[in-house]
């Protein structure tokens, strides 16, 4: 769908209006009309007027052509600046030396065509399809996966991360773990043969068990009968050995 809008007679010459319609030739509507906007020039404002009378023509034209279509998929295809007449406005400026220098008013005639067709792509942008569709892409697919999942796996609660910390652990092997000592053997007395035979006789535990169970008890009493040796037992006899140490000395002179 195409649509033309003209502006006609617009006070100015076309040279400065040409400056402001380059900004918008290929461009889509809705950002040419903000190119507009904050353009510092007196002929952006009837441009802009001019883009949106060709908007609304072509809204309107595809309306009586029973089409559907989207303002903003529109495009400036077409659009230039035509020389106005000079309207007989001649007047004359005095100049230095007795001479006097002829100004004319200028007029200036705008055309801008919109289209919803689809934008033919530039050689620019030809060419860097071309080029990216040579260069090789696997490495940078893989940092790109590589990135994400660490980002993922940076996402992720901590209590996630521990349990799997857990199952990692226990796939694992463990050698030599504190879980799984191995008990020492403990040989056997003959009160232990013969308190495990009192012991099997009443039936409480069989004769292997009950020499065991003897052979902890004793060795927890003799812990118990032993006397912790502290600092201050230590230091007890600390002062007589210091006095035979001076006695040593003294006869060794003497």
């Amino acid at each position: 769908m195409e649509a033309i809008a003209k502006t006609k007679y617009l006070k100015g010459s076309p040279r400065k209006a040409r400056l402001v319609i380059d900004l918008i030739r290929g461009v889509n509507v809705s950002r040419a009309l903000s190119i507009l906007k904050f353009t510092d020039k007196r002929a952006a404002d009837p441009i802009a007027q001019c883009l949106n009378s060709a908007i609304a023509n072509a809204t309107y034209k595809a309306e009586q052509e029973n089409i559907a279509i989207d303002p903003d998929d529109l495009w400036v295809k077409l659009c230039f600046v035509d020389m106005g007449p000079h309207k007989h406005r001649s007047r004359m400026r005095p100049a230095p030396q007795g001479r006097a220098y002829r100004e004319q008013r200028h007029y200036c005639h705008i055309t801008i065509q919109v289209t919803s067709d689809e934008k033919p792509k530039t050689e620019k942008e030809l060419k860097i399809a071309e080029s990216m569709a040579k260069r090789p892409v696997g490495k940078k697919l893989a940092a790109k996966a590589a990135g994400k999942a660490a980002a993922k796996d940076a996402k992720k609660p901590k209590a996630e991360k521990a349990e799997t910390k857990k199952a990692k652990s226990e796939d694992t092997p463990v050698i030599n773990a504190p879980d799984e000592l191995v008990p020492t053997p403990v040989e056997p007395t003959a009160q232990g043969i013969v308190g495990a035979a009192d012991t099997a006789a009443e039936g409480a535990l069989s004769p292997e068990e009950a020499v065991v169970a003897d052979a902890l008890e004793a060795q927890a009493a003799d812990a118990k009968d032993v006397e912790t040796q502290t600092t201050a037992t230590l230091n007890e006899s600390a002062p007589a050995d210091e006095k035979q140490l001076d006695t040593n000395e003294e006869l060794e002179r003497q």
